[in-house]
């Protein structure tokens, strides 16, 4: 029996790398618009996941939130800064997960570029809380799993497959070095 790659009558797995693979992290966060933030990560135990919203992704490809001081996420981090974050932007496409290397740091500077007053909800006292740090996320390894012509066209290709017996599958997957 072959498997579900062998029977696609089209390409369906691109590694990227370099901007290429920056411009789909910063595509597929954008449309995650938040991720799931994964600290504690060792092999074999429970790890620690909480919803966090990415406030930025520079041009280097480095992810960057807000999070309190005294947080149990920050806490995580102290004892080990590797991460993963999984991202879903949709019920059917546009996943993604990166693991990485997490920093934290109250760069003032940074605290005011990356603010939205929204985050007073968090930070009552704005953006000169003293509670808030500044985590960076640098991607060590990635992965995703898009469509290559948006969701409509995927679809249809799963009604006609359905109708022809065809595996018509018009996702896409791939490693993102960055």
């Amino acid at each position: 029996m072959d498997s579900i790659n062998k029977q696609q009558p089209e390409d369906n797995h691109e590694d990227l790398r370099g901007p290429e693979a920056i411009e789909k992290l910063k595509a597929l966060s954008d449309k995650a618009k938040s991720c799931f933030f994964c600290t504690r990560i060792i092999g074999g135990e429970a790890f620690s996941t909480r919803p966090m919203a990415v406030q930025k992704i520079d041009d280097a490809g480095n992810l960057w939130f807000l999070s309190a001081i005294d947080s149990y996420k920050n806490k995580h981090l102290q004892a080990d800064p590797y991460v993963q974050l999984l991202f879903q932007g949709s019920a059917h496409s546009d996943f993604m997960s990166i693991y990485g290397h997490a920093t934290v740091n109250q760069d003032k500077a940074i605290i005011k570029e990356l603010w939205n007053p929204i985050l007073k909800t968090w930070f009552t006292e704005g953006e000169n809380d003293p509670r808030i740090t500044v985590i960076k996320v640098t991607p060590r390894k990635g992965y995703y799993w898009d469509t290559k012509h948006g969701q409509f066209v995927a679809f249809a290709k799963q009604i006609a497959g359905a109708i022809t017996g065809q595996t018509l599958d018009d996702s896409i997957e791939g490693k993102l070095t960055i």
